[in-house]
């Protein structure tokens, strides 16, 4: 039997990206930065973790080796492991940009060698023509924001204004992204998710990544907060990605969490949703209890990003990372004979940078299974090694992209 399992831990970066001064992100580490500051204390939070970074497991695969490759340091408080006992290395992106399709499509081998459209970062954010546009084919009242933001932040600040007026609250990031958020009950869940299909029409010739449907819940006297019912509305991959050529070969690519949005839902024949971290992790537990003899499980684990990493919160991040680390045993008990699993991330996002955006760094390769021979992979030149790695594990035709590790 051969399976494979690809684990994306979401923005997880470990530095040393090559072209990082030309993202402005020289001396960007996600994973070194949060072991500086777990070290010194400065992440200890007493109702949620204290002391050193602790990832045993993690470490035991040999991510202060990956680590020590990608950035020339070995995380803070850590040794060396006596004898990794996975496959380990890192690999440097070679897409255009440092946002989540690109990460993933080259991690499937695809990389993003065009550039995306972005909306400008000063004053408005988007045109007079395409606001006139939104309003008019989503029968609005207008629009709230129209600027770049946090997408927490702009919610507090207009969430009681969108509820009075209707008007949805339409902001962007330094990523190629249109996001629009809107009340699930006030403005409704099903209205949000047909505005952004509209709104996903309207800027393709703008050549924008995503646009992201971000309900939220609550009210201006208790507060609100985002619920699980996100929804990326991406551009396909330029090309066929390993999830392409699972499919086609007739077998299954288990898609859980955000996966099969990003990839625009090509390739998948399996969709499993799941909202944070430990959702996630269950719904993958399931998935590799039903994935048979050539398929493809593949798992975002988007709460390092989207909940720490953006909000710039240490420890929040690190102690995710802990309680992921914690349940790779609960996972490691499915793995059968033939099976090969792989840890990575898609960019970084360091939560001690300046700004809240994605950090330009290099990504971790991690990887075990029965059978699989423990050692050093080195730096790969591109992210798509990954995927070329699997597809080589699965005995699939090579990718157009990446060369196998194994």
């Amino acid at each position: 039997m051969a399976r494979a399992f690809l684990f994306v831990l979401d923005s997880f970066g470990v530095g040393g990206a090559p072209d990082a001064e030309a993202y402005g992100d020289l001396g960007a580490d996600t994973l070194g930065h949060i072991a500086e500051h777990c070290a010194a204390g400065l992440a200890d939070r007493s109702d949620l973790r204290k002391g050193p970074l602790a990832l045993p497991h993690m470490q035991s695969l040999g991510l202060a080796e990956a680590a020590l490759a990608a950035s020339g340091s070995i995380p803070a408080g850590w040794e060396p492991a006596t004898r990794p006992r996975g496959l380990y290395g890192a690999a440097s992106e070679v897409s255009h940009g440092k946002d989540t399709p690109s990460g993933h499509w080259e991690i499937a081998g695809q990389p993003v060698m065009f550039d995306w459209g972005y909306f400008p970062d000063e004053g408005a954010a988007f045109s007079d023509d395409l606001v006139a546009a939104i309003v008019s084919e989503g029968e609005l009242p207008g629009i709230l924001g129209n600027c770049h933001a946090s997408g927490t932040q702009i919610i507090a600040s207009l969430g009681a204004e969108h509820m009075r007026t209707g008007k949805p609250i339409c902001y962007t990031s330094s990523d190629s992204v249109f996001q629009i958020a809107a009340h699930e009950e006030s403005f409704g869940l099903e209205r949000l998710l047909e505005l952004c299909r509209i709104v996903r029409r309207l800027v393709d010739p703008l050549n924008i990544g995503r646009v992201i449907a971000r309900p939220f819940v609550g009210s201006p006297e208790a507060g609100f907060d985002r619920t699980g019912n996100r929804r990326d509305f991406s551009v396909p991959p330029p090309g066929p990605t390993l999830l392409d050529h699972v499919s086609a070969n007739g077998n299954r690519v288990f898609a859980v969490g955000k996966i099969s949005d990003i990839f625009a839902h090509q390739g998948v024949t399996d969709l499993r949703k799941a909202s944070g971290n430990a959702a996630l992790f269950e719904a993958t537990l399931k998935a590799a209890q039903e994935a048979g003899d050539g398929d493809l499980v593949f798992t975002n684990f988007v709460d390092f990003d989207m909940l720490y990493g953006h909000r710039r919160d240490v420890a929040g991040y690190a102690a995710a990372l802990e309680a992921l680390d914690a349940e790779l045993p609960r996972f490691a008990k499915l793995v059968k004979p033939g099976d090969l699993v792989l840890m990575t991330a898609d960019h970084g996002c360091d939560p001690t940078w300046r700004g809240t955006d994605h950090t330009r760094e290099r990504v971790p390769i991690l990887g075990f299974g029965p059978g699989i021979a423990a050692r050093n992979v080195g730096v790969r030149s591109s992210f798509s090694d990954i995927g070329a790695t699997l597809a080589a594990h699965l005995g699939l035709p090579s990718l157009a992209n990446g060369s196998s590790f194994l």
